[in-house]
């Protein structure tokens, strides 16, 4: 895994654990790896993936029963996807809407460009 400078090291792990949740590698109270296989998987300190399980376990996403590990909470993909939904809305949003206005980019051609996006990425969803 490369870690990005801009962002801390365990909420990068936090964001990879929820792609691996919202990908269905992991399910629904599934057991996770434990701290120290997953520090070995990405190369981190132990305490850095510590840090991260008891993020996700605040956030509820995932959740330790004692003498078993840590597992996968039953309504976690709801979770991650509002929290995802809410960390986006609060800090790269603003950013990017700063950006549209500092490019004088218009909300028609934002439109535009969106609903071309979709159509390529995701053709048959519509």
């Amino acid at each position: 895994m490369e870690f990005k400078d801009k962002q801390s090291i365990y909420l990068q792990i936090a964001d990879y654990i929820c792609e691996q949740i919202l990908l269905g590698k992991w399910p629904p109270s599934e057991r996770i790896p434990s701290v120290r296989d997953l520090g070995g998987m990405l190369e981190v300190n132990p305490n850095t993936v510590m840090r991260t399980y008891e993020f996700l376990q605040s956030k509820e996403i995932i959740v330790n029963k004692r003498g078993i590990g840590n597992s996968v909470t039953d309504n976690a993909n709801e979770l991650i996807l509002a929290y995802r939904k809410e960390r986006f809305l609060e800090t790269e949003l603003p950013e990017f809407f700063k950006t549209l206005y500092l490019l004088n980019v218009s909300m028609e051609e934002l439109q535009s460009r969106y609903n071309s996006f979709v159509a390529e990425a995701y053709p048959t969803i519509q």
